[in-house]
């Protein structure tokens, strides 16, 4: 709700009746917030919230178990629509006084329900599209791209260009699932034929045979892992030099749009296109390393393991993991990571990797 628009008032049987996934308010004080919009994106699950609707969770929100972040509550002001009103006797003034807080269009409604940005005194133009004003931010743009909004992106002006950063979850399987199939079909019965061998010297070598490929499946799947680490942590957030334009602009496109507007569905997957890069590198660089049908199965491996994490991905910001679950857990490391820790947490399918490189995010101590 902006600034200039008076706020709507509303009582507090008003507010209790708004408890079902359709319609979910919850309270803060005299705060009242429509967070139906956010319940699948709750890394707790959308019962906590459920659980209360109508209510005050301002004890919640300050913890134990988990005290919310500066940017969690700054995100919670995104579903801010009005004030409670406890003097249920004065119908006639509250019936006023939304009459008068309703007069706005129903286009600034719905851009104040979606976000908290000001449009004339952000740091950036959101009417315009933000790939070519970010590099202006300058040492400001570490903090803006770090506090998340719910409200999409507009990279690009040219309609092509700009849908060509987005992609629907789906086509990370559609495209590279097959690939897996036939590769994993094609080292197996390869080295089924009993002639694949790696000699040590002139005259002695060894059978590979098409038990081995498991095994090698799953090496690549690991070292895809190191790679997803390596990727997150040391070329997605890397802290551009404040003066360099160029890097604030590269580091945006990449990853900070996805920081900024981390709910955004579109963006949530690699385009088929530029994973292929990446895809082909690793291919390049295991096939140069080991032996043909070695270096494709161990490659096969981690291309298996690239679909899973970006599919993973997708799944801790839109799914509704059971609570306790493996997922659960890391949906909640993730989340933690967006909102709280952005220098800490790079895992996204699993937290192995942050544990030897330091980068752990703490537990909470009350």
């Amino acid at each position: 709700m902006s600034p200039s628009t008076s706020p709507r008032f509303f009582s507090e049987r008003e507010v209790a009746r708004h408890c079902t996934k359709d319609s979910c308010w919850v309270l803060q004080g005299t705060r009242v917030y429509d967070v139906t919009a956010f319940l699948r994106m709750h890394p707790g699950g959308e019962a906590l919230i459920l659980r209360r609707s109508g209510r005050d969770v301002v004890q919640e929100m300050e913890g134990p178990p988990h005290r919310h972040s500066d940017n969690a509550r700054r995100w919670m002001e995104q579903y801010y629509i009005g004030e409670l009103d406890r003097d249920t006797d004065e119908a006639q003034t509250l019936r006023e006084r939304r009459t008068a807080s309703e007069q706005t269009s129903d286009k600034d409604a719905l851009l104040d329900r979606c976000s908290t940005v000001d449009l004339d005194k952000d740091l950036v133009d959101w009417r315009r599209p933000l790939a070519w004003q970010v590099g202006h931010l300058g040492e400001k743009y570490d903090a803006w791209v770090h506090q998340p909004v719910d409200r999409p992106i507009r990279l690009f002006g040219n309609p092509l260009l700009e849908a060509s950063t987005k992609t629907s979850w789906y086509w990370v399987p559609v495209v590279w699932l097959p690939i897996v199939f036939y590769f994993s079909w094609h080292c197996y019965t390869t080295l089924a034929k009993g002639t694949t061998r790696i000699a040590l010297t002139s005259d002695f070598y060894i059978p590979i045979h098409e038990y081995i490929f498991p095994v090698l499946f799953l090496l690549g799947w690991f070292l895809w892992s190191f790679v997803e680490y390596c990727i997150h942590r040391f070329v997605f957030h890397m802290k551009p030099p404040a003066h360099n334009y160029y890097l604030i602009t590269i580091h945006f496109l990449l990853h900070g749009q996805h920081h900024k507007s981390p709910f955004d569905g579109s963006r949530l997957v690699f385009p088929p296109g530029l994973a292929s890069l990446v895809v082909g590198a690793f291919y390049t660089i295991l096939r140069y390393l080991l032996p043909d049908i070695l270096g494709i199965s161990v490659f096969v491996g981690g291309l298996c393991g690239y679909v899973v994490y970006d599919m993973i991905h997708y799944y801790l910001h839109y799914g509704s993991p059971k609570r306790g679950s493996y997922m659960y857990n890391l949906k909640a490391y993730h989340v933690k990571h967006h909102f709280e820790h952005q220098r800490a947490g790079f895992g996204i399918t699993s937290t192995f990797w942050d544990h030897p490189f330091n980068t752990v995010i703490p537990d909470e101590k009350f």
